[in-house]
């Protein structure tokens, strides 16, 4: 396992909802994305995604809840 620097790897691109591979654990990839605005509503088949917040703050809207996500948060 190599130790990943974030504020590294976040400064490595730019583009907001286009997630970028950082590494990888197990077999699973781990991604970093910048957000900005809304997202449409969407779900994987195959896949889970986890959303921790480096920085700022993200909602998170299910169809039956709203989860509201701060720094330091997943």
């Amino acid at each position: 396992m190599n130790v990943v620097d974030l504020k590294e790897k976040f400064s490595l691109f730019n583009e907001h909802w286009s997630p970028k591979v950082a590494g990888e654990l197990n077999g699973q990839y781990v991604k970093l994305a910048k957000l900005k605005g809304e997202f449409v509503w969407h779900h994987h088949e195959n896949e889970d995604e986890l959303f921790m917040v480096i920085k700022g703050k993200l909602t998170i809207k299910l169809k039956d809840q709203d989860i509201n996500l701060q720094e330091g948060q997943f």
